[in-house]
């Protein structure tokens, strides 16, 4: 795996992490928001949709959805620093 490619995939994980993370955050503020008559809405609708099991998010597994995208960002910020030691070791050798 070259530098560049390393960079790319720390970047990426970033790019994961953030998106999770706003997902969880909406689907918490959505779960801890809703009234009980759009939750009466929401299931009727889930009902007559043939989606009776399906309710508003799980606040336990969105609270463990924002601990995974945290360490998503921390595992990608030391795959960056890797890459980024490992470049700087290359261009202390060749110079």
């Amino acid at each position: 795996m070259d530098v560049q490619s390393a960079f790319n995939a720390g970047l990426q994980g970033f790019t994961n992490a953030n998106q999770r993370l706003n997902e969880t955050a909406a689907n918490i503020v959505d779960a801890t928001t809703i009234t009980e008559q759009e939750r009466s809405e929401f299931e009727s609708q889930a009902a007559q949709a043939g989606l009776a099991g399906e309710s508003e998010p799980n606040l336990t597994e969105e609270v463990v959805n924002l601990r995974v995208a945290e360490f998503q960002a921390r595992a990608s910020a030391e795959v960056i620093q890797t890459a980024d030691e490992t470049l700087g070791t290359l261009l202390d050798v060749t110079a």
